[in-house]
């Protein structure tokens, strides 16, 4: 298998991939036992629709690519993700575009793109660290958002900022530090591009300064911890869905 080559495991990646046409699928693999199974008809069908080549083999050899054993039977040998320009994810209206900056863990990234997508974010930004090698794990724990979700690669956060600032979006992050308001407080139905730091190292003081808001999300009691990024992704991104279903009066249905 290619260096810039990857591996997608199991039914829901594979769909994903080949639904978001976000990079080549180079041939897809099943465990030859699977041949009546009604998920692999499924995938054989698309398969075929998109012209991708799919072998039934061994067992054995789908585990000898697999990192682990959640694979189902199944995988594609898949090419390097493809990524848009910056300026691309600005076509909605008013789009909501989140960046995910300093996340270390490829589980806690693709839980938190899983949230972001489930919500209705129109853009993901990442930076331009390679990901590769963990690419399964990412597809996997992201139920294939990761896939699907319109990304963009950039060199530091501040990058994006110019662009979408540029653009006519507001530029918020999230940060536990005296004055700030809510998330409940932001009017959300702005365009808007948010930057969500790691659990580490969280967003340097610079950003912070120059963004055009920085919010906290309220607690329930006195705790001086932080949420982690998939909590903090994940109720942000959908108090921006409910204000946006509100606006649109679709909360009112």
């Amino acid at each position: 298998m290619p260096d810039n080559d990857a591996v997608l495991e199991g039914h829901v990646s594979i769909h994903a991939a080949l639904a978001g046409r976000s990079r080549e699928i180079r041939r897809i693999l099943i465990d030859e036992r699977k041949r009546s199974a009604r998920d692999t008809g499924a995938l054989q069908s698309t398969a075929e629709e998109s012209n991708t080549p799919l072998e039934y083999v061994p067992e054995a050899q789908i585990d000898a690519l697999s990192s682990g054993r959640s694979h189902g039977g199944m995988l594609a040998v898949v090419g390097p993700r493809e990524f848009m320009p910056l300026e691309n994810l600005v076509e909605p209206r008013q789009p909501f575009i989140a960046m995910l900056d300093g996340v270390e863990d490829p589980y806690t990234l693709g839980y938190s793109i899983r949230a972001l997508y489930a919500s209705g974010a129109d853009g993901l930004v990442l930076r331009g660290r390679e990901w590769l090698s963990a690419t399964a794990v990412i597809t996997r724990s992201s139920a294939g958002a990761s896939e699907l979700i319109p990304t963009a690669i950039v060199e530091s956060p501040e990058q994006a900022a110019a662009v979408f600032r540029s653009h006519g979006l507001q530029i918020c992050a999230t940060a536990a530090t005296a004055n700030t308001g809510s998330i409940y407080d932001a009017d959300w139905c702005a365009p808007t591009f948010i930057l969500i730091g790691g659990e580490r190292r969280g967003i340097q003081r610079a950003f912070l300064d120059r963004a055009d808001a920085v919010y906290h999300i309220p607690y329930g009691r006195p705790f001086k911890q932080s949420l982690g990024t998939v909590s903090a992704a994940t109720l942000i991104s959908f108090e921006v869905a409910r204000q946006r279903d509100i606006a649109s009066g679709a909360g009112n249905a």
